[in-house]
């Protein structure tokens, strides 16, 4: 039955079952996304919120089904086809049985190239991980901090901060021992300012931006708001004590000075690069991409292309558009150049490249592209482990010949 939620205060009504039908969703939406059978949003790409976390939970979603909230109504029963963009009315059957052995039979093949997975649950930790997968590429910090729900300056004003390490702790740690010893590439909070206005507190440390995807995020705010970066960081060295397998990977860096700052910071709060830690960062911005070589000389073990938020900027397109959803295509040849040369300049330079977006698990000709450039892992999504894996080996075969 269909369960329509104009606000986030409403979330408490969708149960079991239901299909959660909202304008769009955001981080704090998760819970109830986790209760829903499918989920169909008015706005958004394939890269918008509800796509991408849809497919970590493995249901099926259907995003910028426009006017969606307005045409539906509660209680109205509908079968969501998430695999083709469809929205039935009544119940549709569907033969799954088939599809899942297929699945299993494509994980079992072995690559040279990395298939690495993205994630943000804790829950799906040791589910995932008993799949043939060789690590996490993308551990999301953002679920996990929308979960303990009080913005971090807020904890510390409070004299409570100790709480915030702990349960960000908890959380890391679930990822980094079930893995163990594959590595877990833990992305550090990438929130913007809207999002951690939306935590308990938040409307006293955080101000509007106009556009927030383009404002105080990243590793601007790492060196600027130390003191609650430092947070995640004891969090992240009181898993390594037990779990070196967890590595940390840096977002949105738009200047060298920033990585450079970022790194020493790490380094004064006793996160050195050495044979167990490895730093990396992500590529998402075009200032990345045009001084690739000089990123990489600050210091760094491996890089990840963070092709969503890489493609909204180099093709001018918001990501979360449905109107520009045509456009927005990382097969598009200006973004391929970028690609290109991020990889083929990386292995140059002994420095390892991964991809975290959402462009391999949409487009698999891409995912060939890449293994002929030389990348050396492909993080996708859970439900795109197995198709990821077969089109690697596919590819691998070409170059051999």
């Amino acid at each position: 039955p269909v369960r329509i939620i104009l606000d986030p205060t409403q979330l408490d009504q969708v149960g079991e079952g239901d299909i959660l039908v909202a304008e769009m969703t955001t981080p704090d939406f998760v819970p109830a996304m986790k209760r829903a059978a499918a989920i169909l949003t008015d706005r958004g790409g394939r890269t918008a919120h509800a796509a991408i976390v849809s497919r970590e939970l493995g249901i099926p979603c259907v995003v910028g089904a426009s006017q969606a909230t307005g045409k539906l109504a509660n209680d109205q029963i509908i079968t969501v086809d998430g695999s083709h963009g469809k929205v039935y009315e009544g119940k549709v059957g569907a033969d799954s049985a088939s599809s899942f052995a297929a699945n299993v039979l494509r994980e079992a093949i072995e690559t040279k190239t990395r298939v690495y997975v993205n994630l943000a649950q804790p829950e799906l930790a040791e589910m995932v991980a008993g799949r043939n997968v060789d690590g996490v590429g993308l551990l999301r910090a953002e679920f996990m901090v929308a979960q303990i729900g009080e913005h971090p300056k807020y904890m510390l004003k409070h004299k409570r901060e100790h709480e915030f390490v702990d349960k960000l702790y908890n959380n890391i740690l679930t990822f980094a021992k079930a893995f163990y010893p594959r590595p877990v590439v833990y992305r550090t909070t990438d929130f913007k300012t809207n999002e951690y206005r939306d935590l308990i507190g938040g409307r006293e440390f955080e101000e509007i931006e106009e556009n927030p995807m383009l404002g105080y995020r990243g590793a601007s705010r790492y060196i600027t708001d130390i003191e609650s970066f430092k947070l995640e960081i004891e969090a992240i060295r009181r898993v390594r004590k037990d779990y070196p397998n967890l590595w940390v990977m840096i977002p949105f860096v738009r200047t060298i000075g920033e990585l450079q700052a970022t790194k020493d910071l790490l380094e004064s709060e006793g996160l050195k690069r050495s044979r167990d830690f490895r730093l990396w960062m992500m590529v998402e911005v075009p200032a990345n991409i045009f001084l690739i070589d000089k990123f990489l000389s600050v210091g760094v073990d491996g890089i990840s292309i963070g092709s969503n938020d890489l493609t909204q900027l180099i093709l001018g397109i918001d990501r979360d558009s449905d109107r520009l959803a045509k456009t927005f295509d990382e097969r598009n040849e200006a973004v391929l150049m970028a690609l290109e040369r991020a990889i083929t300049i990386s292995k140059e330079m002994g420095v390892t490249s991964s991809i975290c977006g959402q462009a391999p698990s949409v487009h698999p000709e891409l995912t060939e592209k890449l293994v002929s450039w030389g990348i050396t892992s492909v993080s996708v999504s859970p439900d795109m482990i197995g198709v990821t894996r077969e089109i690697i080996a596919k590819a691998e075969a070409k170059l051999k010949k």
